[in-house]
């Protein structure tokens, strides 16, 4: 079993670094109940012939185009959930990650950075265009800011001084084939070790804002992995996922 303070170093540095490297560090998170081979298995996974309805169906199913795990695992969307993506080796789920939907003109913070950076109310951003990329960007990284005030607010109202928090620098990466980044925060215990890790990403059209999250939260009851070392192992995995995603079919009225 790895000692506590190696989980804690090699979990951050999973966090920190970009995305390519960190398809090696698989191999020092090795669990010994589902023992992956870390060579990624890539499953194609067909774009629906018609719209499907987000209420009724689950969100992954139009949005992916491809999954990958290390091999042994699969990566299926949630039976009976509308909006959870089942990580799972040899039956057993091993976790969930969770995809939520929002309309930007619903959500008067991120529309307000939106028209901060020159993105005028309830339009559709030329994602072709790199100077409209750079103000996408700018948005997102305003967003997660403000996600990370609220974090820290919660968190201090929850447990004070008892328990470290601390977020994750953000990260820009690619979410659906567009600019996008990736966040997250840890807890870790007064006597040592991680209390809990939440990791996510999120992306917008200018029309919709998309938010990708999962964790390790013992008292969370969905988008979450029970153990560590598989979170560690798949959230390489997830930022290849992330990066394929079918956005640009989204009907612009879509939601969660």
């Amino acid at each position: 079993m790895l000692r506590v303070y190696h989980l804690i170093i090699a979990t951050i540095l999973l966090i920190l670094v970009p995305v390519g490297a960190r398809f090696a560090f698989p191999n020092l998170f090795t669990n010994k109940n589902t023992q992956p081979n870390t060579e990624a298995t890539t499953t194609r996974t067909a774009t629906p012939s018609k719209q499907i309805n987000i209420q009724k169906g689950n969100t992954w199913q139009r949005l992916l185009r491809s999954t990958s795990a290390p091999n042994n695992w699969q990566v299926l969307p949630c039976q009976g959930e509308a909006a959870l993506l089942c990580v799972s080796s040899q039956g057993k789920t091993l976790g969930t990650v969770e995809i939520e939907i929002y309309p930007v003109k619903d959500n008067p913070d991120f529309q307000k950075h939106l028209t901060e950076v020159g993105i005028p109310q309830g339009s559709q951003i030329n994602l072709q265009n790199p100077q409209s990329q750079n103000q996408l960007v700018k948005a997102l990284q305003a967003w997660v800011a403000d996600s990370y005030n609220t974090f820290a607010k919660d968190h201090q109202a929850k447990y004070a001084d008892k328990i470290v928090f601390s977020t994750y620098p953000p990260q820009q990466v690619t979410v659906g084939q567009q600019p996008g980044m990736r966040y997250g925060f840890v807890r870790l215990k007064p006597e040592g070790g991680v209390q809990e890790q939440h990791i996510g990403y999120v992306t917008s059209d200018g029309t919709q804002l998309y938010v990708i999250n999962t964790s390790f939260n013992p008292s969370s009851s969905k988008a979450k992995f029970d153990s560590l070392e598989n979170l560690a192992i798949f959230q390489p995995y997830l930022s290849a996922i992330a990066e394929n995603l079918n956005l640009s079919s989204n009907p612009k009225s879509a939601q969660p």
